[in-house]
């Protein structure tokens, strides 16, 4: 049974002043006549949840991160509840003084817009998809066009979608940790926790399998070299079994991620991660692309592939101890690819 777009009040935008020049708001719309499907299928009634914050009348950037990220990209007072308060914020490389800063929960996702409800199966989602429902909110906000979009992991995908969708809506594409396809490695992993928490599902226990497929998912967002520096000491035995350093880790992270998260919404977006195919040969926004040398899921090889597929792209290498999480963890790396979006256009 597939799963119809839940439906809740639509509740009044909420603008708040946050400090002398910045101003947040937030708010709940419905797509006028629902949504059709990139894979197929229509979603008749769909609610986007969306925020909006920074730096009153600046130019407005777009900001999406990986599926498990909300709107909430930076909050000044609570940064731990944002999802890229080490990147965006007053004086950081996505500067909250001389932007605004957009961003929406993912369809299909745990967030407050339409996604599966518990149970339930969703129809499948494509990239193309969210960049529909991010032209849709920039209508519904009176936003003609973007300075950039900026996006990490799954939102770069979502970056690139868009770009090769709406050209004339957006200045500039940062793209980090992020190309054109999936790489088939990144997929096997993915596939196994789908299943995963797939068979959690059929078991009665969906929370413990998605709590298992997360700490699987940690063990290829991060490097070799930083697990060497952190997990390299000896196992303790409790029970009769021995637990080591690592395994703490991966079993805390995926407990973490359990408790906020719907395993349905993880089955939706983790599969859209792997339908993920653009032209990028038809993507003439100027663009950004960062790769990170010791990422896993998205190898170095495949960023420099996509980036000479593109018609206006200048390819940014780092190397970072974080891999794949490098697009959250390196703030004074990516300051230098940031710069470009302030300058006068």
């Amino acid at each position: 049974m597939n799963a119809i777009a839940e439906v809740r009040p639509i509740e009044p935008e909420h603008p708040l002043r946050c400090g002398p020049a910045e101003t947040v708001r937030e708010g709940f719309f419905e797509i006028p006549g629902g949504l059709s499907l990139h894979h197929g299928g229509r979603l008749p009634t769909v609610r986007v949840a969306w925020r909006l914050a920074g730096a009153a009348s600046a130019p407005v950037v777009c900001a999406l991160g990986g599926i498990s990220a909300t709107r909430r990209v930076c909050l000044t007072e609570q940064p731990r509840q944002s999802w890229w308060a080490e990147v965006a914020g007053p004086g950081r490389a996505l500067d909250t003084e001389r932007c605004r800063v957009l961003s929406f929960d993912y369809l299909g996702g745990s967030g407050e817009t339409s996604g599966p409800l518990a149970g339930e199966r969703f129809p499948s989602i494509s990239t193309y998809d969210q960049a529909e429902v991010l032209a849709r909110l920039m209508d519904h906000l009176g936003l003609a066009s973007l300075r950039a979009i900026a996006g990490g992991s799954y939102g770069g995908m979502v970056a690139l979608a868009f770009g090769e969708r709406f050209p004339e809506r957006v200045g500039r594409l940062i793209v980090l940790c992020a190309t054109d396809r999936p790489h088939p490695l990144g997929t096997a992993w993915r596939s196994v926790q789908r299943d995963i928490v797939r068979f959690g599902i059929e078991a009665g226990q969906p929370t413990q399998a998605l709590a298992l497929a997360r700490s699987l998912a940690m063990s290829t967002y991060r490097s070799g070299e930083e697990f060497a520096a952190r997990f390299a000491g000896p196992a303790t035995f409790e029970q009769g079994r021995a637990r080591f350093p690592v395994e703490r880790y991966l079993a805390a992270r995926g407990a973490d991620y359990a408790a906020q998260h719907r395993p349905e919404a993880f089955l939706c977006l983790s599969e859209s991660i792997d339908l993920h195919r653009v032209e990028a040969s038809r993507i003439c926004v100027p663009t950004a692309a960062v790769a990170v040398r010791e990422d896993m899921l998205v190898p170095l090889t495949e960023v420099r592939a996509m980036v000479a597929r593109l018609h206006a792209a200048r390819l940014h290498e780092i190397s970072s101890i974080y891999g794949h999480d490098a697009f959250l963890k390196e703030p004074q790396q990516l300051r230098g690819v940031f710069a470009p979006v302030f300058e006068t256009p």
